[in-house]
C-alpha cells in the first residue's frame, strides 16, 4: 500500500515538532517578575462529565471537524456562572456510524452549586438541543432579566427563552430567529442602541454531503470546495420576534466562509462593531455607520489578510486592549500563524486613518504559534498584573491529532512570553481542542477555563494563584436600565495608580463561545481602583472612586443619562 508523502509528512509535524520545538519555560518580563498561577484540571473534581460527540466513530467531513463550543451564563441569577456545552451528534445524511459515548450526544447546561461542583440539570432545563450543534452566544434580548440562549446548528439554530424558573422553551419559530444554513459564530448585540439585543450569525459554507472529491492526505473535501455562505443579521423588534435586515444593513453584501464572530467598538464611536474570522478567504470588518447599516472595510483598515496578504485559515477572533492605550486591538487564531493587530487608530474622525498594524511576530506571538493549529481563544488577565494575556486551544484540522495548548503572558512592554511549561501540567497534555469559554466561576477572582475536545471529554481548568503572590481584582457586573439589560457595547475604564484600563463589555468571543459576560480587571498590588469610568452603550456615563478591590461589583445604569450619580452593590471574596 503506498501512503501520501504529504499525509506521513503532516503526522510527523504534528505528533513531533510541539514536543521538540516549545520553548523551554521563560519568566515574564515586565517590571514585575513573580510566580505564575497554575491551571489545574478539575474536571472530575468538579463533577462534570461531558463527552463531545461528532456524529462517528471515525472523522469524515468537514462539519464533523468543525467542532462545537462552549458558553457561561448565570442562567438562575444566583449570582454563580454556570456551563454550556454543545456537541455533534449522528444526523442522517450526515454523518455515518453513530458514535459510542459515555453521555448521551447532546448538549449539557451544568448548574454552579457554588462550592467548585456542577451538576447536570440538562433535562429539567430541557436544553439538550435537536442540532449538530455549532456555536452560541448568550443575552437578554427580552430585558425580562432572564439571560436567554442562541445555538447555532448545521442547517439550522435555536432560540431558547429563559422562563426564570429554571426551564427553557424554542421560541425559534415564534421569534422569526431561524438560521437554515451552516451557522457558526454568532453574536448579541444592540447594533442601532434602541436598549434590546439584536442577533448577528455567522455562517460557514454550502456544505455537499454527496461531494467527495479529495486528495487522501486531506482526508475529506476542504473548505475551498464548498461555496461560501451569506452571514444574517436579524433585528430586535422589541415584540419578542426579530426581522432579516441582512440585506438593508449591508451584512448580506458579500457571502464568507465564518467560524468565530466578535463584536467590539474598535473606533471608540460608541457603536458596536462586528469582526467575522473567515477560512481561507479575507475576514470581514463590518464597521457600524450609526445608521441601521455596516461597511467592511477589513482590507483598508489591514485586517482581512495574514501578514503577508494571504488568506488564512482565521479561527476565532477577539477584541482586547493589550497595550493598555484605550483602543481595542485584535487577535485571531489560525491554523498557521496566529494574527495579534495593534489598534493604531487616531482620533481625528477621518476613515483614511483606521488601521491596524501587524504586530505579531514583533510582539513574540508568532514563532509559537506556527506549530499548532489554533482554534478557542481567550485575552484576559490570568494573574491579575494589569496586562490582557493569551490562552489558545490547539488541535489536528483535518485528522484527530492532539496537540498541547498555549499560554502566552503579557510582559506589559508590547510582548508576550511563551508561559505553558510553567504554569501546570494540563500544559504538558495533548487534545484535539476546538472551543474555549474563560470565566471566573467560583468569583475568586482569577479566571478559569472550560475546553471543548473534540470527540473527547471536556476539560475544566481551575486558576490557581500561587501561595502568598496573589493579585489584587476586580469584576463588574454591569446592568443597563435604557441600554439593554446586558450592558453589551458599554466601555469600562479602571484607573488604579499607575494601571489604566479599557474593557468593553460584549457577548460571544472567539471560537463558536462565550466568556464571563462581567468585566474583570487585574489590579496587580493596588487595593482599590481609584477612578472608575462606565460608558453606557446609550452613551450616557457614570463615574465611581475609591472603589475597593477583590470584589464583584453590581453597578446598575442611572436613570439620567449623563450623569455621575449610580448605584453599586458588591459582593466581596
Amino acid at each position: 500500500m503506498r501512503i501520501p508523502f504529504k499525509l506521513v509528512l503532516s503526522l510527523i509535524l504534528a505528533f513531533c515538532v510541539p514536543a521538540v520545538f516549545r520553548l523551554a519555560a521563560q519568566s515574564p518580563g515586565g517590571s514585575q517578575s513573580h510566580a505564575l498561577p497554575q491551571f489545574e484540571d478539575v474536571t472530575t473534581k468538579a463533577g462534570i462529565d461531558f463527552q463531545h460527540s461528532f456524529g462517528e466513530k471515525e472523522l469524515s467531513s468537514i462539519v464533523e471537524a468543525t467542532g462545537s463550543g462552549c458558553g457561561w451564563l448565570d442562567y438562575n441569577n444566583d449570582g454563580l456562572l454556570d456551563l454550556y456545552v454543545l456537541s455533534g451528534r449522528h444526523v442522517d445524511g450526515l454523518t455515518d456510524i453513530s458514535s459510542p459515548v459515555h453521555t448521551p450526544a447532546t448538549n449539557h447546561l451544568y448548574r454552579n452549586n457554588g462550592d467548585g461542583t456542577f451538576t447536570d440539570v440538562t433535562a429539567k432545563a430541557g436544553l439538550e438541543g435537536n442540532g449538530f450543534a455549532m456555536g452560541l452566544t448568550i443575552g437578554d434580548f427580552d430585558n425580562d432579566g432572564n439571560e436567554d440562549i442562541y445555538v447555532t446548528n448545521y442547517n439550522s439554530s435555536i432560540l431558547y427563552h429563559n422562563n426564570g424558573n429554571g426551564t427553557f422553551t424554542d421560541v425559534t419559530a415564534a421569534a422569526h430567529a431561524g438560521n437554515p444554513f451552516f451557522g457558526t459564530g454568532a453574536a448579541f448585540l444592540d447594533y442601532d442602541r434602541d436598549g434590546r439585543l439584536d442577533l448577528f450569525v455567522g455562517n460557514y459554507l454550502q456544505y455537499d454531503p454527496s461531494y467527495r472529491h479529495f486528495y487522501s492526505a486531506n482526508h475529506y473535501p476542504g473548505p475551498l470546495d464548498y461555496g461560501p455562505q451569506v452571514n444574517r443579521l436579524l433585528h430586535n423588534n422589541g415584540d419578542g420576534t426579530f426581522t432579516d435586515v441582512s440585506r438593508r444593513a449591508g451584512i448580506a453584501a458579500v457571502p464568507g466562509r465564518a467560524m468565530g464572530v466578535a463584536t467590539g467598538d474598535f473606533d471608540n464611536d460608541g457603536w458596536p462593531d462586528i469582526y467575522v474570522a473567515n477560512d481561507t478567504m479575507a475576514s470581514y470588518l463590518y464597521h457600524n455607520n450609526r445608521d441601521g447599516t455596516f461597511t467592511n472595510i477589513a482590507e483598508e483598515v489591514n485586517a482581512a489578510y495574514g501578514q503577508n496578504g494571504e488568506a488564512t485559515t482565521a479561527m476565532g477572533p477577539v477584541f482586547g486592549d493589550f497595550d493598555n492605550d484605550g483602543w481595542q486591538d485584535l487577535f485571531v487564531s489560525d491554523a498557521r500563524y496566529h494574527r495579534l493587530m495593534h489598534n493604531m487608530i487616531h482620533n481625528s474622525g477621518k476613515s483614511g486613518d483606521y488601521y491596524f498594524a501587524d504586530a505579531t511576530d514583533g510582539a513574540g506571538v508568532g514563532a509559537p504559534s506556527a506549530q499548532y493549529v489554533g482554534w478557542g481563544d481567550g485575552f484576559f488577565d490570568f494573574d491579575n498584573d494589569g496586562w490582557k494575556d493569551l490562552f489558545i486551544v490547539n488541535g489536528g484540522l483535518s485528522w484527530l491529532i492532539p496537540m498541547e495548548d498555549t499560554l502566552l503572558h503579557n510582559n506589559g512592554n508590547g510582548k508576550f512570553t511563551d508561559v505553558s511549561n510553567a504554569a501546570g501540567a494540563f500544559f504538558k497534555t495533548r487534545h484535539v481542542s476546538r472551543g474555549a469559554c474563560f470565566a471566573d466561576y467560583d468569583n475568586d477572582g482569577y479566571i478559569d477555563a472550560f475546553i471543548v475536545v473534540l470527540g473527547g471529554k471536556g476539560i475544566l481548568l481551575h486558576n490557581n494563584p500561587p501561595a502568598g503572590q496573589r493579585n489584587h481584582w476586580l469584576t463588574i457586573r454591569l446592568v443597563g436600565t435604557h441600554s439593554n439589560r446586558d450592558a453589551y457595547g458599554a466601555t469600562v475604564e479602571a484607573i488604579a495608580g499607575d494601571l489604566h484600563q479599557y474593557v468593553q463589555t460584549t457577548s460571544a468571543s472567539g471560537y463558536l463561545s462565550q466568556n464571563d459576560p462581567r468585566t474583570h480587571f487585574g489590579l496587580a498590588q493596588h487595593t482599590q481602583v481609584d477612578t472608575l469610568i462606565i460608558h453606557w452603550p446609550d452613551g450616557g456615563l457614570q463615574t465611581l472612586h475609591h472603589v475597593p478591590a477583590d470584589q464583584v461589583l453590581t453597578v446598575r445604569e442611572p436613570a439620567a443619562t449623563h450623569t455621575q450619580a449610580g448605584t453599586a452593590s458588591s459582593s466581596a471574596h
